[in-house]
């Protein structure tokens, strides 16, 4: 696929999955074999019932969540884009009970297309910044 193509699959995800929250748009975007490294992420299941899990934890806990994409670029089937994490913390998180904090984060995520669905991501994220604003450090 084209890097525009791969861009594109990366952008949806984002968009209509973290950002709106519909669950239901995970098998269309990721593999069903899909690989999760995310080292603050170890305990959710492989594949796109473990995306499923870890979105849902992350909408559960903050409702109004919001990735903002900085930038982007695509070589060889891989996507790599900065991002900055916004959300209030309205429901229970990681077992932090809600604070009503807002917290903002950023990372750096690098996702592998393949056939148009995420086949495996790299993420790296400022999780120690988000716990300091939940108060847990």
């Amino acid at each position: 696929m084209p890097a525009e193509e791969d861009m594109a699959v990366v952008k949806t995800f984002i968009e209509e999955v973290i950002n709106s929250g519909n669950l239901e748009k995970v098998d269309g975007l990721v593999a069903p074999d899909h690989v999760n490294n995310d080292p603050t992420a170890p305990d959710h299941a492989p594949g796109a019932e473990g995306i499923k899990e870890l979105i849902g934890a992350y909408r559960a806990g903050f409702p109004d969540l919001h990735f903002k994409t900085g930038q982007m670029f695509a070589v060889d089937g891989k996507v790599a884009h900065h991002w900055i994490m916004t959300g209030t913390h309205e429901g229970e998180f990681m077992g932090i009970e809600p604070t009503g904090n807002k917290v903002e984060a950023m990372g750096v995520e690098i996702n592998h297309v393949e056939n148009g669905k995420i086949k495996e991501s790299w993420t790296v994220s400022d999780a120690m910044t988000v716990m300091q604003q939940l108060g847990a450090l």
